[in-house]
């Protein structure tokens, strides 16, 4: 299977025999929370830093209304009392494992709201926006960092919290308005970005793969009961449709070392890290994700979020 729709001249030089050279070929990955960065693509990111690509991060939210979900954390006054300031802390820990750059879009997290009808959200929340607004300032972010590549979340938001689907709604508005010269005035030159993926962080042969690794090794599973209950998990969304596999196992540990940064979201006796690293490494190595826009030429399945990409972009 392939994928075609080829971009502007400007933008993909090349064609038979010429292989351009090809200088900082750029990743920027858009996440609702501090901590979503970690917990999903984290080692494919730490993979293109390896290979000197520049990957950005922009954290749409400051994770504000984030309950601490560390046992050992809970009930810590100093914690409690500035959850933002905690967040950007631990934020800034996770870049430096990672080896990212990193900005805020600036919106306030909405929260997860509860009950039958669900509450309104907050007023001034990141979720309550109209999507223009927000895509405003992320099309400058990508006129000025210039982007391949865009990672996102799917419609449903990978899970459906509002954070989750705005970054989806700003994102994708951001990469089909970017490089309109018309849209989005007073943002910065026009930049199209030439591929847009989303994030898939489980899938069904994913967590049966580790489960039965588990199994076979006399251990417990911490998919069990994602496992049984998976019909129910996926009623009212559409399965992933996973196009591409980046293997990233040398850099799972960062991925790991990264989230356990954002030490209030995650307990390190979680589900997260039950499965021995070499485990992983030997029966699922790679990230998963799905090619949602493509302006250049691609074979599907893939093996790299830049393929289609490395040989065409020309140094700059």
């Amino acid at each position: 299977m392939s994928i075609t729709n080829p971009g502007p001249a400007e933008w993909l030089q090349g064609g038979a025999g010429q292989a351009p050279p090809v200088q900082r070929l750029r990743l920027l990955c858009v996440h609702a929370h501090p901590d979503d960065e970690s917990s999903k693509g984290a080692a494919t990111m730490a993979r293109y830093v390896d290979e000197g690509f520049e990957v950005l991060v922009v954290s749409c939210t400051g994770g504000e209304r984030g309950d601490i979900l560390n046992p050992a954390l809970k009930g810590r006054t100093d914690i409690e009392a500035d959850i933002p300031a905690v967040r950007r802390i631990e934020m800034a820990r996770a870049q430096a494992v990672l080896g990212v750059a990193h900005e805020w879009l600036g919106y306030v997290d909405s929260g997860l709201p509860e009950g039958d009808p669900l509450p309104p959200l907050p007023e001034g929340c990141f979720g309550a926006q109209p999507v223009e607004i927000p895509a405003a300032d992320l099309v400058r972010i990508v006129r000025r960092f210039r982007p391949h590549v865009m990672t996102t979340y799917d419609e449903n938001g990978g899970y459906p919290h509002p954070d989750h689907i705005m970054c989806h709604k700003v994102s994708v508005a951001a990469f089909d308005g970017a490089g309109d010269p018309d849209a989005y005035p007073g943002t910065g030159d026009p930049w199209q970005p030439l591929k847009l993926y989303y994030d898939v962080s489980f899938t069904r042969d994913r967590a049966e793969a580790l489960d039965g690794a588990m199994k076979g090794l006399g251990l417990e599973s911490p998919f069990a009961e994602m496992l049984e209950r998976w019909a129910e998990r996926s009623r009212d969304r559409r399965p992933p449709n996973v196009t591409t596999r980046v293997y990233c196992a040398d850099q799972f540990d960062r991925r790991d070392r990264a989230l356990l940064s954002h030490e209030t979201q995650v307990d390190p006796e979680g589900w997260f890290f039950k499965v021995p690293l070499d485990v992983q490494r030997r029966v699922f190595p790679w990230e998963q994700f799905e090619l949602a826009r493509s302006l250049v030429d691609t074979e599907l399945p893939e093996d790299d979020l830049f393929a289609g990409i490395r040989e065409r972009v020309v140094a700059e």
